[in-house]
């Protein structure tokens, strides 16, 4: 392709193409560039060429990269963590690359080439791991911990990496002299830059922060990170470096904050073109000759880092259900491995057909990211299963015991939200049964370890989602049903075998945001309730608060806010409000169910409220079939089976259900 400007439309238009389509999957935006680089690239439709200018502006990404990494680190939680850093982080990264490097010495590799194939292998991906660890909500777990602290040990190893592998090159005949010199430079470097470097550049962004002007304060913070990296260039070091030092610098001021901001269009764009780059070197002919090899690559590379973190991790600490996870976690292979690989390349380390190779089953591994923990969860389940069977007599005993309870409620998922729930019914008297398919976390209840400790003959392990495992817990007798955790699939499953039971049950279900309401809904859930609605009312209460709004017209909002969205808090906020109610008083909800010789089945609304006259009640909703009603109107004909929910006092709903039943 001849011009540049096209050249240009063609690489952005691809990548947008494929990045968009990574999105949608929910894969890491990295495998959308290689794949552009991949498929235009030398290798394949000949449109980028590999030239040098290419590879300068792809090097400064890395230099983005290290700036990034810099500025995400922080002495404090080092220093927290400095056990699981550089204890369990050094411990797997340098047994993982002595592994994968005599495996390839085994396999006819140089030393040198050994050593860059290990060093690549044995990282891990920390945009992969922390993504993962969000959405399973775990990252205040106890799994979360090990695994931030491996993957930072892992960050920090890049540094000297990129200094040394480079003397592995074909051609390189470094001496021990010129290597402690190569140190002492670094040393003296990193002491000088970061021991007085801090107060200058704070004073220095102090200045250009006073001016108060965007585009001024994003052009300092280029010019910050390119001066150090050119620095360190200077000096004979990696430009990296400079970087790296420079974002850990900026991250103990004041302006942190505002220069991740600033540098993130930068550092991902720039990002972007380093990884096009590894895919321009990605041969897909020779990878599917190798195809084998790679095949095997994958299976080493996910085995081997799971085989060493797994023993490392329980040495540590970690329960063996917390380990296996830990591990798959850390298993696929990461951004770094694909910086070293390619200076390996570069410098000559590194032979073309086993960087092929590598680069594949890199790929392949944080393709299969998502899957691994999902496997973890299979396998620990089996482990844990012999345990629990040869409890099998305490579990029949705590399911006869749930089985003879009345008036209880039924929690499905025993994790934090079921956990604050169960404090408070146990607070207010209410006995309940609480149903979790985690067997480490039912093992702790059972053992009285934790919160739970005092009611641990309320938790007991079972599947929610199975018609069974309801049953037992008594949902036929039980007051309500709360499903505490959000896992849409699931909450479905519970709502429908919860319907199929017993029709008239009350059934609350949590939710993290408002999507899933009307489906939730339509499947019989008496009300949902959305993380992100009350999270907002808990920031609206406490920002008017704040501004200096009276707390009973706080109060009153929110209460507005609430009876809008939540028919189920009608009565209670209204009933609060007054101030000056008992109990005959106060307005409560109640389910109705007509049987087939029900006095309304086949009446109408207008019929059934005209001959009524027993005091303030009304209907809320009419769950039919599964299917939730809105407030009836006139015209509206009851059927046998429908579960009618009233809202009044207890005098009125009393007499209006005794008006519906006959």
């Amino acid at each position: 392709m001849n011009s540049p400007l096209a050249l240009v439309v063609v690489v952005l238009a691809a990548s947008v193409l494929s990045v968009g389509v990574c999105r949608r999957l929910g894969l890491p935006s990295l495998l959308g560039y290689l794949t552009v680089g991949m498929l235009l690239g030398p290798q394949a439709f000949k449109l980028i060429p590999d030239s040098a200018q290419a590879r300068a502006i792809a090097e400064y990404g890395i230099v983005f990269l290290m700036f990034s990494i810099g500025l995400e680190f922080s002495l404090p939680q080092f220093r927290s963590m400095r056990r699981l850093v550089l204890g369990l982080g050094s411990a797997q990264y340098l047994l993982s690359l002595l592994l994968f490097a005599l495996i390839a010495l085994a396999l006819a590799q140089s030393f040198a080439s050994a050593v860059v194939l290990g060093a690549a292998l044995a990282m891990s991906s920390t945009a992969i791991g922390i993504k993962l660890l969000a959405e399973r909500n775990e990252v205040s777990a106890p799994v979360a911990k090990p695994v931030i602290g491996v993957l930072l040990f892992q960050d920090l190893a890049v540094v000297p990496l990129l200094i040394l592998l480079p003397a592995l090159g074909v051609g390189a005949q470094t001496s021990m002299v010129e290597t402690g010199w190569l140190v002492t430079k670094v040393v003296v470097l990193l002491g000088l830059l970061l021991g007085f470097g801090q107060p200058v550049l704070r004073a220095w962004f102090r200045i250009v922060a006073q001016r108060k002007t965007g585009e001024l304060f994003m052009l300092n913070v280029l010019l910050v990170t390119l001066l150090l990296a050119w620095l360190c260039h200077i000096a004979g070091l990696p430009h990296a470096l400079g970087a790296f030092v420079a974002g850990m610098l900026i991250a103990e001021t004041e302006y942190k904050l505002q220069v991740e901001d600033d540098i993130r269009p930068f550092r991902d764009v720039l990002l972007g073109m380093f990884f096009i780059s590894v895919g321009m070197q990605l041969d897909g002919g020779m990878v599917l000759q190798q195809l084998v090899w790679v095949a095997l690559a994958v299976v080493l590379l996910l085995a081997g880092k799971a085989a060493v973190l797994q023993p490392l991790a329980r040495y540590f600490g970690l329960k063996t259900a917390d380990a296996n996870i830990a591990a798959a976690l850390i298993a696929p292979g990461g951004e770094f491995g694909f910086v070293l690989l390619t200076l390996g390349l570069t410098t000559g380390a590194l032979p073309s057909q086993a960087a092929q190779v590598a680069i594949a089953a890199m790929l392949i591994s944080m393709l299969l990211a998502p899957f691994l923990p999902r496997i973890a969860e299979r396998i620990n389940k089996r482990i844990t299963a012999n345990d629990f069977l040869a409890r099998s007599a305490d579990i029949f005993k705590i399911a006869s015991e749930s089985m003879g309870r009345q008036d209880h409620v039924v929690i499905c998922g025993f994790g934090r939200s079921g956990q604050y729930l169960a404090r408070l019914l146990d607070t207010e008297g209410v006995s309940f049964v609480a149903l979790d398919h985690d067997p480490e976390r039912v093992r702790e209840a059972i053992g009285g370890v934790g919160d739970t400790a005092g009611r641990t003959h309320d938790v007991v392990f079972g599947d929610a989602r199975r018609r069974e495992a309801l049953i037992a817990a008594g949902v036929e007798r039980a007051r309500a049903l709360v499903v505490s955790f959000a896992d849409l699939e699931a909450a479905l499953k519970i709502v429908g075998t919860t319907r199929a039971i017993r029709a008239a049950l009350p059934i609350v279900v949590r939710t993290t945001d408002e999507e899933p309401i009307e489906q939730l809904l339509a499947a019989g859930a008496t009300e949902v309730v959305p993380e992100v609605l009350e999270g907002s009312l808990m920031l609206a209460s406490h920002s008017l608060l704040l501004l200096g709004t009276p707390l009973s017209k706080v109060l009153r909002r929110i209460r507005a806010v609430r009876e809008e969205r939540y028919s189920l808090f009608q009565g209670f906020y209204r009933g609060a409000s007054d101030g000056n109610e008992n109990e005959d008083d106060a307005r409560l909800l109640h389910t109705v169910h007509l049987g087939s010789g029900a006095n309304a089945v086949g009446r109408t609304w207008g019929e059934v409220a005209a001959a009524f006259r027993g005091g303030d009640v009304e209907v809320t909703q009419i769950r039919r079939g599964g299917t939730r009603l809105p407030r009836p109107a006139d015209e509206f004909v009851f059927e046998s089976g429908d579960a009618i929910v009233l809202l009044g006092t207890q005098r009125g709903v009393s007499s209006l259900e005794l008006h519906l039943i006959g």
